[in-house]
């Protein structure tokens, strides 16, 4: 099993040759860490000498660390097994021993007042044998904590502690009111911002409103251009048409020009012309009579457009072929 499952005093619990004594010496450990005017060294040696008879087998300093990390989790691990291997006696024990720790400068600071409390409870020991018992070590009764959120407390304890009070809650006040006045500024800023992004928004809208106006005329321009260029192209069809037939009707009694010529007329060319010329004629009546322009039409139109195409595209192949 991996040893990042399991917590620091889990990990000491594993390497202790008695984890019953192990819990007893951070109990212990966590009462030393709250004694008051006491060094870490002090600390560690009166550790030492309470527990010399202990049968842990590991040293003291991870035991020191988990209890200055204040670690409620190990504490309570460290209760549980006390109460579940231990006897009561030996709970009374662990509690005496506390007691003693906690009072060795006759002074019981205000932490382990609470903290002996606590253990007691952990180990099932009722608050009227904790009194008790720290009457007979200590000669004094243990009495009720001060409450250090009463004012008498402070009162005796530090005397600037309403004049104190008094400038915390004037520099409350300001805080507040420098709070609200921000406040108000920010909603302001916010309406405004509002506003802006309001005005901004119509705007916009006016803006592309204009654009698809703009965009709808122009587009009815280019479908009236576009109608107007195709019905020119029909009306110059329909005249080239009727010249032809004309053509026709006027030269029925003279020989018919060679292929080339007509293949040179069928692109508008006149003979002679050269074979750019011929390259240049065709792109231009291409683009002009390709079918693809007289889709909207109707289907005689597009048939008609076709046929044209088809006969400019064999002129041109035939002349592209012999010149």
């Amino acid at each position: 099993m991996s040893m990042a499952r399991f917590s620091p005093f889990e990990l000491v619990l594993l390497k202790s040759r008695s984890q019953v004594d192990t819990a007893t010496l951070l109990l212990l450990a966590w009462v030393l860490v709250h004694r008051q005017h006491v060094s870490e060294g002090q600390r560690r040696r009166r550790l030492a000498q309470v527990t010399a008879q202990f049968r842990h087998g590991h040293e003291l300093g991870p035991v020191m660390g988990i209890a200055h990390s204040q670690d409620l989790q190990a504490i309570q691990l460290a209760a549980e097994i006390l109460r579940k291997e231990c006897s009561k006696e030996r709970s009374l024990s662990v509690l005496h021993q506390s007691i003693t720790v906690a009072t060795d400068d006759g002074e019981l600071s205000l932490a382990n007042h609470y903290i002996l409390r606590f253990l007691a409870d952990l180990l099932n020991v009722t608050p009227t044998t904790l009194s008790t018992l720290f009457y007979e070590l200590t000669g004094r009764s243990m009495g009720a904590p001060e409450d250090p959120s009463r004012h008498t407390y402070w009162q005796q304890h530090n005397p600037d502690y309403f004049r104190q009070k008094a400038r915390d809650a004037a520099a409350e006040q300001q805080a507040r009111e420098d709070a609200e006045r921000q406040a108000q500024e920010k909603a302001e800023q916010r309406e405004q911002k509002k506003q802006r992004k309001h005005q901004e928004k119509q705007r916009q809208q006016e803006q592309a409103h204009a654009r698809k106006e703009q965009t709808r005329q122009e587009r009815e321009r280019q479908r009236q251009r576009d109608d107007q260029q195709r019905r020119e192209q029909a009306q110059r069809e329909q005249a080239r048409h009727e010249r032809a037939q004309s053509e026709r009707r006027q030269s029925s009694h003279t020989p018919p020009p060679d292929r080339t010529t007509r293949a040179l007329a069928v692109l508008g060319l006149p003979p002679g012309a050269s074979r750019g010329d011929v390259r240049l004629a065709y792109r231009r009546m291409a683009q002009l009579h390709h079918p693809d322009r007289f889709f909207s039409e109707s289907e005689h139109q597009v048939a008609l457009a076709s046929a044209r195409f088809q006969r400019i595209k064999n002129a041109y192949d035939y002349l592209m072929q012999t010149y």
